[in-house]
């Protein structure tokens, strides 16, 4: 069985977010569904949610403080209210848009694990990288990965080709499977494929045994296709 996240970035509100959350439980309760559900919501959409065991609300992003001054920021004690124990970690738009350094990410790294959180850590290329061949492609994500502790039992790796994050272009299945298969030497976690993960490619991409799941985007706001996709996950082994 497949995990199935869902990252809605900085969409749905407060009252949407826990009526896709409702109803994902919903479904997951009538079908008896077994396989791991994540969904990321915004800060702001954060709650303590009468869910099923399997379904994981997660944080998009937090300080590695439990409370202080940081203007903008949520802490420990805010999850803690919650009961929020995973969080997204690494995301391209954080490294690339938000220019986050690896330095933070590394200790955000080390803060959550220390605590217990089930994190996914997110690696990808940009297409400058990809266009210069696979050997570099495996150099750059691995360089990402320096100073992470891999044996980490609560660690899920989520690969995200930058070049395919939110562009509507989507790396063939070949291009997933030599990647993951790669990774898959040296990771013992599980690992997560994301870009432009949609219900009428997801069945293809799961279908691959060194793809343990998917991170989904924009793909999966809609309550709809983001059922479907559980649905499918839970058929694939």
């Amino acid at each position: 069985m497949k995990i199935i996240a869902s990252n809605f970035k900085t969409n749905h509100t407060r009252k949407s977010a826990s009526q896709f959350i409702k109803q994902v439980d919903e479904f997951i309760d009538k079908s008896n569904i077994k396989n791991d559900v994540l969904i990321f919501p915004s800060s702001t959409s954060l709650d303590c949610f009468d869910i099923a065991q399997n379904i994981f609300i997660g944080t998009q992003n937090a300080y590695p403080v439990s409370d202080g001054s940081y203007t903008g920021e949520i802490g420990t004690i805010h999850l803690d209210e919650f009961g929020i124990k995973t969080i997204l970690i690494g995301h391209s738009e954080r490294r690339h848009i938000i220019k986050e350094p690896n330095e933070l990410i590394i200790k955000k790294y080390d803060f959550f694990k220390a605590r217990d959180y089930k994190i996914v850590y997110c690696i990808g290329e940009p297409l400058e990288v990809k266009n210069s061949g696979t050997e570099a492609i495996i150099e750059y994500l691995f360089s990402q990965l320096e100073g992470i502790d891999l044996s980490y039992e609560n660690l899920i790796i989520a690969y995200e080709p930058v070049w395919a994050i939110g562009t509507g272009v989507v790396a063939t299945i070949d291009d997933i499977n030599e990647i993951h298969s790669i990774l898959k030497q040296k990771i013992s976690a599980p690992i997560l494929y994301g870009g432009s993960v949609k219900v009428d490619n997801i069945e293809s991409i799961l279908k691959l045994e060194c793809v343990d799941g998917v991170l989904v985007g924009s793909g999966s706001w809609n309550v709809e296709d983001f059922i479907e996709m559980i649905k499918i996950g839970a058929k694939e082994k």
